[in-house]
C-alpha cells in the first residue's frame, strides 16, 4: 500500500504542476508545483486508511468556524475610509482568473457585490486583515477583497518608512504562561479550566507565546484565522521584543510569532506534534553571517530515521498521511519570523497551494519537504543570529530570534 500511495503521490505532483503555474503570479524565484510532499518518506511502514480519514480535514480551511459570538477586536470597515483615506499598499486584483468582485459585505456572493472585473485590475489597498481586505479602486469605489484574489507580486508598499511589508506582523511580546491559560475565542472571562466552549485551545503552564498586541485589558494572538484573547493574569515573564533588529537590552528577541495548533487526539494528529517539536529542535541553532539556512536539508531527510512519524500531509489541497506532516508548520511559523527582519534575505520560498496551511493567514505559509518546496535564506547581517523553537506539546509554536553575542 506504501508503494501505491507514494506512486500516487508523485502522480499528482507531475499533474498539478501546470495546474499551479497557472494560478501563480510570478511569487516566487522558481517556478514549481504547489502541492507538499513534506514528509514521504521511504519507509515501507504502512498508514491505515481509517487514521487518514481521521485527520483529513486537518488543514482544510473552515472560515465559519472563525464566526464567534461575543465581545471580539473590530477590524476596520467600509465605514472608516473614504476617497482620501491614505492607502498602505498597490497591487492587482486577479480579475482574468474570476477574482475581479468587489464587495459591501465579508461575504463573496453575487448580491453583496458592488463592482467587477474580468480582467486584472490595480487598486489601492487601504487595510488587510487576517482574511479581507478594504481596497479603493480608481473609480473610487471602495469595497471589501478576499486577500487570496490579490497577487501578492504585484503589492507594492507605498510608505516603507511607515508601514511594513506586506504580510508582517510585529509580535510585540513573549510571555510564559503562569498557570493554565485559555486562549478564548472572545473577550470573556466566564470559561472555566477544562470547559472549552469559548477557548480556541487550553494551553499548560510554562508555555511561551507570543503576543501580537494588548487590547482592551487582554493579550491579543492570532490563532489561525481568528484572534485570540488571553488574560494577563494566566501570563507571566513579559518581555518586550524589540520593534527593530537592535535588541532593546541583552539577549532581548529581535524578532517572534507564534502559531497554533490542533490538539485533536488521534494517533496520526498525536505523531504531528511530536513531528512539529522534532522539527524545531533541528533548526533551532546559531547562524553566522552569510550562513545558507535550507530547511528541507537541516530538518530532512523526512522519515522515521530522523526520528519523524507519520502524520498528516497536505497534498493539491487535500490531507494525505506521510512522515515527517507537520514540518511545514515548522517552517511556515519561522517563515513569518524572518520576514520582520530586512536583512534576512529569503530567497526560496513557496506557499502552499489554493488557500494555503489554515494555521497562517493567507500566503503567510512556507512549505518545505521536496525539491519544489523549501525554504532557504542567508542571514545578511553582520553578527550571528539565533533561532529557537519552541513547544510544549499543547497547541503553541514559538519561534523567536535573537541576536547572537
Amino acid at each position: 500500500m506504501k508503494r501505491f500511495l507514494s506512486l500516487l503521490l508523485c502522480l499528482c505532483l507531475l499533474a498539478g504542476t501546470g495546474w499551479s503555474l497557472a494560478e501563480d503570479e510570478g511569487e516566487y524565484e522558481e517556478e514549481y508545483s504547489d502541492e507538499e510532499l513534506d514528509g514521504i518518506g521511504t519507509d515501507d511502514e504502512e498508514v491505515s486508511e481509517q487514521e487518514d480519514e481521521e485527520t483529513r480535514a486537518l488543514d482544510e480551511v473552515d472560515e465559519s468556524q472563525y464566526k464567534v459570538t461575543g465581545k471580539v477586536y473590530e477590524e476596520k470597515t467600509l465605514a472608516d475610509f473614504n476617497a482620501k483615506s491614505p492607502a498602505l499598499y498597490r497591487g492587482t486584483q486577479l480579475g482574468s482568473k474570476g477574482f475581479g468582485g468587489l464587495y459591501n459585505k465579508k461575504e463573496a456572493v453575487k448580491e453583496n457585490r458592488i463592482d467587477s472585473s474580468s480582467t486584472d485590475i490595480t487598486e489601492d489597498i487601504l487595510y488587510v486583515g487576517l482574511q479581507w481586505m478594504i481596497v479603493r479602486r480608481d473609480n473610487g469605489k471602495i469595497g471589501y477583497v478576499k486577500r487570496e484574489y490579490m497577487a501578492k507580486s504585484t503589492i507594492v508598499t507605498l510608505d516603507p518608512v511607515n508601514t511594513p511589508p506586506f504580510n508582517v506582523q510585529k509580535h510585540t511580546y513573549i510571555a510564559t504562561t503562569a498557570k493554565t491559560c485559555h486562549v478564548r475565542k472572545t473577550m470573556d472571562k466566564t470559561a472555566t479550566e477544562g470547559d472549552d466552549g469559548n477557548n480556541w485551545v487550553i494551553l499548560n503552564p510554562g508555555t511561551m507565546l507570543s503576543i501580537w498586541q494588548f487590547y482592551d485589558g487582554w493579550a491579543m494572538v492570532n490563532y489561525m484565522r481568528s484572534y485570540g484573547y488571553i488574560d494577563p493574569d494566566e501570563l507571566t515573564d513579559l518581555i518586550p521584543v524589540s520593534p527593530t533588529d537592535e535588541e532593546l537590552y541583552p539577549d532581548s528577541p529581535i524578532a517572534a510569532y507564534t502559531s497554533y495548533y490542533k490538539m485533536n487526539q488521534t494517533e496520526s494528529n498525536i505523531s504531528r506534534i511530536h513531528n512539529i517539536r522534532k522539527g524545531c529542535e533541528y533548526i533551532s541553532n546559531v547562524y553566522q553571517p552569510g550562513a545558507h539556512f535550507n530547511a528541507n536539508k537541516i530538518m530532512g531527510p523526512y522519515n522515521r530515521s530522523k526520528g519523524y512519524e507519520p502524520a498528516p500531509v497536505m497534498i493539491d489541497g487535500k490531507t494525505v498521511p506521510g512522515y515527517g506532516g507537520g514540518t511545514c508548520q515548522v517552517s511556515s511559523t519561522l517563515y513569518n519570523v524572518l520576514i520582520q527582519l530586512p536583512k534576512i534575505n529569503i530567497t526560496y520560498r513557496r506557499p502552499h497551494g489554493g488557500n494555503g496551511a489554515s494555521y497562517l493567514p493567507i500566503h503567510c505559509d512556507a512549505a518545505v519537504g521536496a525539491e519544489s518546496l523549501n525554504l532557504i535564506f542567508d542571514n545578511g547581517y553582520d553578527f550571528p543570529i539565533r533561532i529557537e523553537g519552541h513547544t510544549s506539546d499543547d497547541g503553541a509554536l514559538l519561534m523567536l530570534i535573537y541576536r547572537q553575542h
